[in-house]
């Protein structure tokens, strides 16, 4: 099955200050096609975030803002499945933009690619994208929007090779984990099944 991985980067610690957009589509064995875009802020950028990614407030310039650029993304995300790794940072830039500009939201399922790798790689010293990438040998440029989703979704791809799932679907059921979903001026996030509690009958 398609899915679409993304990552944001911001401008500053506001979660509706995104100041770049990456959008890799993918299925269970290849990468189908990629976007990546600047985004202007229309605000102050933090000497830490721009440190961590780059990016700088000359950059964003002649960049689109993200109502400019949402009915794209809109068309990449609605009804469709997400992938994010720590996807709580993502889904929140994308609630909190959209409540900054009153647009309307999207429809989604999402998964997020920190809580499968640990799933699937429980041995691992701690489940960072670049702990990940370097495990399966993946060479991108950390905090990077573009590259950052292409690790992303390379990575949910190994994690249904190497549990032999066979699909996005067979892995969740396999972990006993369900989609997360945004809606309109709300979500719910991706959850791990309980087990049922078996009662036991005691004979006297």
């Amino acid at each position: 099955m398609q899915f679409v991985s993304i990552d944001f980067e911001t401008a500053n610690e506001k979660r509706f200050s995104p100041c770049a957009i990456g959008v890799v589509i993918a299925d269970e064995h290849q990468i189908i096609d990629e976007f990546y875009s600047l985004i202007n802020p229309q605000m102050e950028f933090s000497p830490y975030n721009t440190y961590v990614h780059g990016i700088t407030p000359i950059d964003v310039v002649d960049a689109p803002t993200f109502t400019e650029l949402w009915p794209r993304l809109d068309n990449y995300l609605n009804h469709h499945l997400v992938v994010a790794h720590n996807a709580s940072f993502d889904m929140s830039v994308i609630r909190n933009t959209l409540d900054y500009y009153e647009l309307p939201y999207p429809v989604l399922d999402y998964l997020c690619t920190v809580a499968i790798s640990k799933k699937t790689w429980p041995e691992l010293e701690n489940h960072k994208l670049n702990t990940l990438a370097a495990f399966h040998d993946i060479r991108f440029e950390h905090h990077h929007a573009l590259e950052d989703a292409r690790a992303a979704a390379k990575i949910l791809q190994y994690a249904v090779k190497s549990t032999e799932s066979g699909s996005v679907e067979d892995l969740l059921q396999q972990h006993q984990m369900t989609k997360g979903k945004i809606f309109e001026r709300g979500y719910a996030p991706p959850k791990e099944k309980r087990a049922r509690k078996t009662k036991r009958i005691y004979l006297k």
